[in-house]
């Protein structure tokens, strides 16, 4: 398979989403924005052995 094909295969499959964005002007950048805040909030909590507690910081930061 062409590296053409690929690109068209993609296009394809995500035809739904892209024609939605010129429609509708919807993106998904504010769940873009919250995945990123929840890693880098992950990588500064490394080594933290409760979960349970851990849970509780995100909910008390991002609720």
């Amino acid at each position: 398979m062409t590296v053409f094909n690929t690109a068209a295969n993609s296009l394809n499959y995500h035809l739904e989403t892209i024609l939605n964005f010129f429609k509708n002007r919807h993106t998904n950048a504010n769940a873009e924005s919250f995945n990123s805040k929840i890693k880098l909030f992950r990588a500064n909590q490394r080594g933290v052995v409760d979960v349970k507690f851990f849970l509780f910081r995100m909910e008390k930061l991002f609720a």
